[in-house]
């Protein structure tokens, strides 16, 4: 923001103002050794891996400072290196795997971990399972 752009600050009335902030990584494709059926063991498959993580803060980071920000490598970066670290029979297990890193991360209010896998079925966009830290379709504030 420049010194000639308006400042807005104080001006949302109250029933606009933000109430939920969340960093979204969407159907992040990895390659992971996972299934207990013969033909799946030591062939890995993709996996589509999606994470929602609620923030505590709301505010965007002050002075669009990108070093207060999410770092989006790094998240990407973990989730694919829980996924290849070792063989997985259940995708249950690899996104309890996730979801314990991931809800480490400072600033974290809630979080959500879904996983599919997108070649078992023709008929389907895939098989998967979610985990979240809440019940119902959105945490409660």
């Amino acid at each position: 923001m420049s010194a000639t752009d308006p400042c807005l600050s104080g001006l949302i009335p109250d029933h606009l103002k933000v109430r939920s902030a969340r960093i979204l990584l969407e159907s992040l494709e990895v390659q992971a050794d996972i299934g207990f059926h013969d033909f799946e063991i030591g062939s890995p498959q993709r996996l589509l891996v999606t994470v929602e993580i609620w923030l505590d803060d709301l505010a965007a980071p002050a002075n669009d400072d990108p070093e207060r920000a999410w770092n989006y490598d790094f998240l990407r970066r973990e989730v694919a290196k829980i996924a290849q670290a070792r063989r997985y029979n259940l995708q249950e297990t690899l996104a309890h795997a996730i979801f314990e890193r991931l809800s480490a991360f400072r600033g974290t209010r809630a979080l959500r971990i879904r996983l599919s896998k997108p070649d078992v079925y023709p008929d389907a966009h895939g098989v998967g399972v979610e985990i979240a830290s809440f019940s119902g379709s959105w945490p409660q504030a």
